[in-house]
């Protein structure tokens, strides 16, 4: 987890120490008033599974989240972008929504490049300040600066509103 969220409850680092690590392939730029999130993965479901979880290790600990529920996700885009822009969209409304999803990990099950529709699944549960450390709010995924490098090792560069 980032330096930024310090001081994890006994709680929080016994559930950290049940389960076993999440490898993260994302990292934070610096970016104006904003955060910009880069991804990459061995293909382009892991990078997008990872934009995802970059987001979502902005907000809280993943760590310390207990895989108890699923949520199956399907968005769909007018080209690569939108599909990516309506995908985390989709989860941070899931965050939002009542109650609060948190997923410690997402799966990228299907990526239909024709006809620009993702199918996802997370796993995770409720959010709960008691059990989770509060990290820093997303408001809104942004299309700025937007990049999907869909290459042999891909790469998601994705900034979102904070």
């Amino acid at each position: 987890m980032d330096d930024r969220l310090l001081d994890l409850t006994e709680a929080q680092k016994a559930i950290k120490a049940k389960y076993p690590p999440i490898t993260k392939k994302y990292e934070y730029l610096d970016h104006t008033a904003d955060v910009q999130i880069h991804s990459w993965g061995d293909t382009l479901e892991e990078a997008f599974e990872q934009c995802a979880m970059g987001m979502f290790g902005y907000m809280t600990d993943t760590e310390t989240v207990k895989p108890l529920d699923t949520v199956d996700m399907n968005s769909e885009g007018d080209d690569m972008e939108s599909l990516l822009y309506h995908f985390l969209d989709d989860w941070l409304f899931k965050f939002c929504d009542d109650p609060s999803f948190v997923p410690r990990e997402i799966k990228v099950l299907q990526i239909d490049k024709m006809h620009f529709k993702i199918r996802s699944i997370g796993w995770g549960e409720e959010f709960s300040l008691e059990k989770h450390p509060q990290g820093t709010e997303v408001k809104a995924i942004t299309y700025s600066a937007m990049q999907i490098h869909d290459k042999e090792k891909p790469e998601i560069f994705a900034i979102i509103d904070i």
